[in-house]
């Protein structure tokens, strides 16, 4: 039933089984670097089954979002099983502020829809053990003395804005992060 589904080439499958970190060939080469994006963080994983359709109600809304009557340019996708981003081209049509607030009510159906907090910005993701690992903000300092993260353990910043920062500074070592000053990591913490 799975293999109609999904075919074993689908990009999907390969990401969301395997847990490599490659994604930026997912994105659309066509968007400008300067494309707005969105990350949103879901408070769990997926299932496979929300996982697909998921993304099926991405594609549904990334084909029909629109800002004062003219197609936005869009692209969504579900990384890593975890992570919603959404992606706006705004050569063609620029994302106005009702736009956006209809991407918001979608996102916030959707957590909704699978009992997730897509909102919660002081759960942290981090990459340890070749999983994604959520911390909350206040279990950082235990978690940097006790050597579960360390200044080369990759931190996801759900903070980019760009489809250039997206594709440079979504994940990374946490010494080149805002936690590393603020918890005074430096190229050799580790435990």
């Amino acid at each position: 039933m799975f293999a109609k589904q999904v075919s074993q080439d689908s990009p999907f499958l390969s990401y969301f089984c395997s847990m490599k970190l490659d994604y930026k060939d997912l994105l659309p080469e066509h968007f400008s670097p300067e494309s707005r994006v969105w990350v949103y963080q879901s408070s769990r994983l997926f299932s496979l089954a929300e996982a697909l359709q998921i993304e099926e109600q991405l594609n549904q809304f990334t084909a029909e979002w629109q800002s004062h009557g003219a197609d936005v340019e869009a692209y969504g996708n579900l990384f890593f099983g975890q992570f919603v981003v959404l992606m706006a081209d705004e050569t063609k049509a620029g994302v106005s502020g009702c736009s956006t607030d209809s991407s918001v009510r979608f996102i916030k159906n959707l957590g909704e829809q699978y009992g997730v907090d897509f909102f919660n910005r002081t759960n942290l993701a981090f990459f340890v053990k070749d999983k994604i690992q959520m911390l909350p903000m206040n279990q950082v300092p235990y978690a940097i003395q006790n050597g579960f993260i360390e200044s080369d353990t990759l931190y996801f910043n759900n903070l980019v804005q760009t489809k250039k920062e997206l594709e440079e500074s979504w994940m990374v070592p946490v010494k080149n992060s805002w936690l590393a000053k603020k918890y005074n990591i430096t190229a050799g913490t580790s435990s």
